[in-house]
């Protein structure tokens, strides 16, 4: 890979990749996304990158299944909130 391939969003291009892989399925894209996800520092804000690949190769293949695994990360990349659990009360 020519170092002109490389970006700040899809460092290893692992994405780039995905897309030009004739007859990938959605699981293998799922896989590779997972990848892409964990190799991603923690101080980047993913929903930010997975917007910038999505405007970069889901708007020319909006068919593609790397396309709707962006779509269906950037939707799950909100922040979590605190769900249930134990809660400190003053006490008596």
């Amino acid at each position: 890979m020519a170092l002109a391939d490389r970006s700040v969003e899809d460092p290893k291009g692992l994405i780039r990749e995905s897309y030009r892989i004739e007859g990938i399925e959605a699981s293998q894209c799922r896989s590779i996304f997972l990848d892409w996800a964990l190799s991603v520092p923690v101080e980047q804000d993913t929903s930010v990158l997975l917007e910038r690949l999505l405007a970069t190769y889901g708007t020319a293949q909006p068919d593609h299944p790397m396309t709707q695994v962006l779509r269906d990360g950037l939707a799950g990349s909100a922040k979590p909130r605190r769900r249930g659990g134990w809660r400190s009360r003053p006490r008596d």
